[in-house]
C-alpha cells in the first residue's frame, strides 16, 4: 500500500503538471467502490472537475488532494494498488514498469483507469488514475480550499510527521504512547494517531530506534521515546525528500533487505551480518532484527515469529523450534502471567513446591515418562480441562501453560496432595 513517501511522489507530479492549469475535459467510469464508497459517482466527479483551474496540491499522510478555483475539491486515497499516471512520463518506480507487459508500457489510457483529465494547453497534459484492485477512493469535498483538512476524512486522521511538525512533537508522541496500551507497531499504523506510516515505514522506524515492534507502547522509557521520535522524523522526512525512490534510500536501511522473504537464495540478513526475522500478530507482519530490536518490557501475547525464507504470498506459519533456520535467534514469547507480579510470585512458589516433591519421588528412568508424569499432575491441578492440543508441560513441575493457581487452594495444599497421591500408589 502506498505510504507517506509514495503520496509525496504523486503530489509532486500533480504540482509539476497540473497546478496552474485548467482542466478542459474530465472522464470517469462508474465504479461503485472507488467512487461509490466515497459518496460520489464517476459522472459527478467528471462534472466537478471539468472547466476548473487547479490552484494547488497537498497531502496528509496517505491522503492527497487538489484545490480547485471553485469547490468541490477532489480528495484521493490510493488504497492498495492505486496510482496516478501522466501521459509521456513515468511517474511510478522501476519495478512497477518491470511487471507490465511490453504492450502495456505506452498504452493510453492505461489499463484499469478510473478517471482521466486533460488540460486546455496547446500541448495538453493528460492524467489518469488507475486502481486494479479497487481499494482506492476518490471523493469530493465541498468546502473552501483552505479548510479541506477540517473536513472528513482528513479531520479524523492524525498529524503528518513531515507536514505537521508543529503538532507532531516529542511531547505529543510521549503523551500518546503513555495513554495507550497496544503494541508500538500497531500504534504507528493507526492513522488516527499519526498519518502516513504503513508497514514498511513502521518497520524502518522501529529498526532505527532499536525497538521491538510488539512491545507495548506504554512500556518504553523517555529515552526510548526520544529515539523513536527522532527515527520517525528521520525516516519519513528522508523518504519524502527522495519522493519514495528506494534506489536513493541509504544502503543501511532495512527497506533494502526486508523484501527477501520467500525469495530463493535471499540472504535474510543485513550487510553487518545481523539476521532478520518476521513476526505476526493479529494478521499483521513485521520485519525486524531480533538481536538489535530486543524486548525491554512486556509484549503482546500470541506472537508468531519466523526467520526470513517463508513464502511471501502465503499466510505465515506458526514458528517451530525444530524448523527455524540456523543462526536466527527467536526469543520466547512472554505469557500473560508475567503481566502481574502476584501471578509471577505464585508460579515461583509452585516451582519451589514441585522441586520438593520431585526430591521425594523416585525419578522415572525415561525422561519422556517424567515429562508425561509432570503433565498429568499439572492437568489434575487445573480446575477445568484445557482444550486439546493446547497443553504443554513446563519444567520443574510448574502449572501447565503458566496458568494461575485455582482460587482457594494454597501452594502447600497442592504439594501435600501430590505427596499423598504418590504414597497411596505405593
Amino acid at each position: 500500500m502506498p505510504e507517506i513517501a509514495e503520496i509525496a511522489r504523486a503530489v509532486h507530479f500533480f504540482r509539476v503538471y497540473l497546478v496552474g492549469k485548467t482542466i478542459k475535459h474530465a472522464t470517469a467510469i462508474e465504479d461503485a467502490n472507488v467512487f461509490g464508497k466515497a459518496g460520489t459517482t464517476g459522472p459527478e466527479f467528471a462534472a466537478a472537475m471539468t472547466g476548473k483551474k487547479v490552484l494547488s496540491a497537498g497531502s496528509q499522510g496517505k491522503y492527497f488532494w487538489l484545490v480547485l478555483d471553485i469547490p468541490p475539491h477532489p480528495v484521493f486515497h490510493f488504497g492498495m494498488t492505486g496510482w496516478v499516471h501522466i501521459k509521456g512520463d513515468r511517474t511510478a518506480y522501476t519495478n512497477y514498469y518491470k511487471k507490465m507487459k511490453p504492450e502495456e508500457l505506452d498504452m493510453w489510457p492505461p489499463k484499469f483507469w478510473k478517471f482521466q483529465l486533460k488540460t486546455d494547453d496547446d500541448s495538453p497534459v493528460e492524467v489518469a488514475f488507475t486502481d486494479p484492485r479497487r481499494f482506492g477512493r476518490v471523493r469530493l469535498v465541498d468546502c473552501p480550499g483552505e479548510s479541506i483538512r477540517q473536513h472528513s476524512p482528513l479531520v479524523e486522521n492524525g498529524p503528518d510527521p513531515v507536514v505537521d511538525t508543529d503538532i507532531f512533537t516529542e511531547e505529543f508522541l510521549k503523551n500518546k504512547m503513555r495513554s495507550r496500551h497496544v503494541p508500538v507497531k500497531a500504534l504507528l499504523l493507526d492513522q488516527a494517531f499519526i498519518s502516513g506510516i504503513g508497514n514498511w515505514v513502521g518497520d524502518e522506524v522501529l529498526y532505527h530506534a532499536k525497538l521491538h515492534p510488539e512491545q507495548y507502547c506504554d512500556e518504553f522509557n523517555d529515552d526510548q521515546i526520544t529515539d523513536l521520535y527522532k527515527s520517525i522524523r528521520y525516516v519519513c522526512q528522508l523518504a519524502v525528500d527522495k519522493l519514495g525512490d528506494s534506489d536513493q534510500f541509504p544502503e543501511h536501511w532495512l527497506f533494502n533487505y526486508r523484501w527477501g522473504k520467500g525469495k530463493k537464495g535471499a540472504a535474510g540478513a543485513l550487510p553487518n551480518g545481523e539476521k532478520l526475522a518476521f513476526l505476526t500478530v493479529g494478521g499483521r507482519t513485521s520485519c525486524y532484527a531480533p538481536n538489535i530490536q530486543k524486548k525491554t518490557g512486556r509484549v503482546v501475547p500470541g506472537v508468531e515469529e519466523e526467520p526470513l525464507g517463508a513464502d511471501i504470498g502465503a499466510r505465515p506459519k506458526k514458528a517451530s523450534k525444530t524448523k527455524l533456520s540456523k543462526g536466527v535467534k527467536i526469543e520466547p514469547v512472554e505469557s500473560e502471567e508475567e503481566e502481574s507480579k502476584s501471578k509471577k510470585s505464585s508460579k515461583q512458589k509452585v516451582d519451589k513446591a514441585a522441586k520438593a516433591v520431585k526430591k521425594e519421588a523416585p525419578a522415572p528412568k525415561n525422561k519422556r515418562k517424567a515429562e508425561e508424569a509432570e503433565e498429568e499432575e499439572a492437568e489434575e491441578e487445573k480446575p477445568k480441562p484445557a482444550k486439546k492440543g493446547k497443553t504443554s508441560s513446563t519444567k520443574k513441575g510448574a502449572v501447565a501453560n503458566g496458568g494461575d493457581l485455582e482460587e482457594g487452594k494454597t501452594t502447600e495444599s497442592m504439594a501435600a496432595r501430590r505427596r499423598s497421591g504418590r504414597l497411596q500408589a505405593k
